[in-house]
């Protein structure tokens, strides 16, 4: 064998790892970016659901103030 086929033969041995180490990553990555979207998708669910939770309390706690508000001024004028 001459030099020139030994070094074909590892520089074939080298990109065929390579090949084999990229389609490992590339496999690796699809898999983080699905876990990634997984866990967007739950944050955004997350975050609609604290929304909708402090628009309803909201709600409720204008409606409190309000009502506390006409008892005091009721109470006012009651008393005069």
């Amino acid at each position: 064998m001459e030099a020139t086929e030994i070094l074909v033969i590892i520089l074939s041995i080298f990109l065929a790892i390579f090949l084999v180490v990229g389609i490992v990553l590339v496999a690796l990555l699809i898999k983080v970016t699905l876990q990634i979207k997984k866990i967007t998708s739950a944050a955004d669910k997350a975050v609609t659901n604290a929304e909708a939770f402090t628009a309803n309390i909201s709600k409720v706690t204008s409606q409190a103030y309000l009502g506390k508000v006409l008892m005091k001024q009721f109470k006012k004028l009651t008393k005069k």
